[in-house]
């Protein structure tokens, strides 16, 4: 039986998925069944504005054109291989990568988490090879978040959040500073230090961008420490934050990058770029992967960073992020409003994040809740300052109805 055989009511998929998935998320209470640009479309065909993006994936719109055309072309020829035949997406997207970013070397990984793995065990081998077993220290920032597998469940810097909580003990090795104090992370580093990582805004951390004084300022310490300096890209890259990749507004050249979400449209792709010979520690052996650079993931990864590029996606996230934050600040009972292009937070002074989220998916408006008090918003690069708009409609309704339930509780 194929696929589209399958004949469900929304009511049916609901009870399976509930009978046999184990679920670590709260499910909205309708089935997706399509997406394109800016929205996602239910079972009855109501169009839902994406301020979401699929969590900071789908850069250049939900299933982008091209990039399924990509999928399309690549799945006949080869669906998968192991990684020992070259092909020819893995070949074009690592010179369209690392000409772009201006790095030497990529290595493949399928998701963010795998990335930020494989980014912390290329610095720890570096330190290990160069200076011997005991450099090995990295340390990360308070409030950062970098994945779910242990490594970077341990440079996750949230030791009381859930996502640490029941999985002690964490990897050792790590420890965490205050984000945007270097005074923090000076103290921090140790004769066993061998890294410094961080993401530009933290995302989970509730959407704050770095100054740019403490990333040159994190920058001229591991240059004088001699430790390597790590850029978690994983939310912030491929154009969200206004510049190609979110350490690009600081002035600063990391020697590892990890990131995954934007890159592949969609996709199951992530990657680190590293500096030659830092790189170089990656050999025969150290680090492999089974699907890491799927030519069907490399294809639509090329697709959707040409794309990007072709449509100055950049800029657009720039020019209308700043728009859409300036139009947040006249929300009620806002405490700030902060981001780096279309990468937006607002915080509240009442705890309704999650009553601001149930009500804008009353109104067709997908965003997210962190915490008690803020909403993120991640929505595709091709938003439109009318997108902003009508999200701010929608906010603000949102907005007034959570405060009417706060005051008559």
């Amino acid at each position: 039986m194929q696929l589209s055989d399958v004949k469900l009511t929304v009511q049916e998929v609901m009870d399976l998925t509930n009978k046999y998935m184990i679920e670590t998320y709260q499910r909205f209470p309708f089935l997706a069944v399509k997406a394109k640009g800016m929205y996602l479309y239910d079972e009855e065909g109501h169009a839902y504005l994406d301020f979401y993006g699929g969590i900071a994936v789908n850069n250049a719109g939900s299933c982008n054109e091209k990039v399924v055309s990509a999928v399309r072309d690549q799945v006949g020829d080869i669906m998968h291989t192991f990684n020992y035949p070259y092909t020819i997406p893995q070949a074009v997207l690592a010179e369209l990568v690392c000409e772009t970013l201006g790095m030497d070397k990529i290595f493949y990984q399928n998701s963010g988490t795998e990335a930020n793995e494989a980014m912390i065990k290329m610095a720890r081998k570096y330190g290990t090879d160069r200076f011997g077993p005991e450099k090995y220290h990295i340390i990360t920032a308070r409030n950062s978040f970098h994945g779910r597998t242990y490594g970077a469940m341990s440079a996750t810097g949230q030791p009381d959040n859930a996502c640490q909580l029941g999985f002690k003990p964490m990897v050792p090795g790590f420890s965490y500073a205050e984000f945007n104090n270097l005074d923090s992370f000076r103290e921090a580093v140790t004769e066993n230090t061998i890294a410094i990582m961080l993401e530009p805004v933290q995302g989970e951390g509730g959407v704050r961008p770095a100054t740019k004084e403490f990333m040159q300022g994190i920058q001229k310490l591991c240059d004088e420490k001699g430790i390597l300096l790590l850029i978690d890209e994983i939310q912030t890259g491929w154009c969200r934050t206004g510049k190609m990749m979110g350490y690009m507004n600081y002035d600063v050249k990391p020697d590892i990058i990890s990131m995954a979400k934007g890159l592949g449209g969609g996709m199951p792709i992530g990657a680190i770029c590293a500096k030659k010979e830092v790189a170089a520690a990656f050999n025969p052996g150290s680090h492999g992967t089974t699907y890491g650079g799927s030519p069907v993931c490399c294809a639509a990864a090329y697709a959707q960073v040409s794309e990007l590029l072709e449509k100055e996606l950049d800029k657009n996230a720039k020019e209308v992020g700043d728009y859409f934050m300036k139009k947040l600040a006249a929300l009620p009972n806002i405490r700030e409003v902060r981001g780096k292009g279309l990468l937006v937070g607002v915080e509240f002074d009442f705890p309704g994040a999650a009553a601001i989220k149930h009500g804008c998916l009353d109104r067709r408006l997908l965003v997210t809740a962190i915490g008690g008090n803020i909403i993120r918003m991640v929505p595709p690069l091709i938003a439109t300052k009318k997108d902003c708009d009508t999200a701010f409609e929608i906010l603000k309704a949102s907005v007034e109805e959570a405060l009417k339930e706060e005051k008559d509780r």
